[in-house]
C-alpha cells in the first residue's frame, strides 16, 4: 500500500470527474488559494440549508490547495470549524485560506466562507496538516 496520497480527478471537492462532487476550482497564489462556491439542493441538511459537513470539506478542501501551493502535499491532522451563519442553498460565496505556520513537521492553515452579498462570514476553520513526504 502506498502511502503518499494520489491526485486523483475524483476528489469530492475539486474532482472534475465525481459525478456527486463538487468540481470547485482554486486560483493559487504562494500560501493562498481563494474559490467560488454555490451551493445546490442535493447538499443541503434542512430544507433550503447546506449541510455544515459540506461547509467544512470545501474550507478543508481549501487548506489542503493552500499547501499545495508551497509544494508541499498534505493531509489533515485536525480541522477545528465555526460556523457563524447558515448557508442557503444558490447563495454565492468566495473561499479564502492561506497557510499560517510552517515547520518541519507540521503546517497550520486557516480558512473562511464569505457570504458574497453581504460580506459576512458564513464559517471559518483553522487546521493543522501533515506533509507528505
Amino acid at each position: 500500500m502506498n502511502s503518499k496520497p494520489e491526485a486523483d480527478r475524483y476528489c469530492f471537492v475539486c474532482g472534475t470527474e465525481n459525478p456527486f462532487g463538487l468540481k470547485l476550482t482554486f486560483s493559487r497564489s504562494e500560501g493562498k488559494v481563494t474559490s467560488e462556491f454555490v451551493p445546490s439542493p442535493p447538499y443541503q441538511g434542512y430544507r433550503n440549508r447546506v449541510h455544515g459537513g459540506i461547509i467544512a470539506s470545501v474550507l478543508d478542501e481549501a487548506m489542503i490547495q493552500a499547501a499545495a501551493t508551497e509544494g508541499i502535499p498534505s493531509v489533515t491532522a485536525e480541522i477545528r470549524v465555526r460556523f457563524k451563519r447558515p448557508l442557503m442553498i444558490d447563495e454565492e460565496t468566495k473561499i479564502e485560506a492561506e497557510i499560517t505556520r510552517k515547520s518541519v513537521r507540521l503546517l497550520e492553515a486557516s480558512a473562511r466562507m464569505i457570504h458574497r452579498r453581504s460580506g459576512t462570514i458564513v464559517a471559518e476553520a483553522s487546521a493543522k496538516l501533515l506533509p507528505v513526504p
